[in-house]
């Protein structure tokens, strides 16, 4: 009787260590995988839509659109000729994320020139 208890106490500590999602990436893996292999018209929007619902609707601990997620976007929508929204999102990226400034400075600075 006595084991079953420590066992109850054992399962009981594993199942209330389970951290919690900083940040919601919906299909983002599927996504990105599917762009990089194909990169073709359905593949590029599939991605967007998922950049949309992630920026949209971030359902993690800390609210707030994952690193490295408007700047992925704005590289895409530079590369389907959308730099005015590209630049957008980069930008967005250096507010949430001011450390990705001097990365996201060299991608500006090489589309002005």
């Amino acid at each position: 009787m006595k084991k079953c208890y420590l066992i109850l106490i054992a399962i009981l500590v594993f199942i209330s260590c389970k951290t919690p999602d900083l940040y919601t990436w919906d299909k983002y893996d599927d996504r990105s995988y599917d762009f990089i292999k194909n990169a073709d018209e359905q593949s590029v929007q599939n991605l967007i839509k998922t950049y949309q619902k992630i920026i949209d609707k971030q359902n993690g601990t800390r609210k707030i659109v994952p690193p490295g997620v408007y700047a992925d976007y704005g590289l895409i929508l530079l590369q389907i000729n959308k730099t005015a929204e590209g630049k957008t999102m980069l930008q967005k990226e250096i507010e949430l994320y001011p450390e990705s400034k001097v990365f996201i400075d060299r991608i500006l600075k090489s589309l002005d020139k």
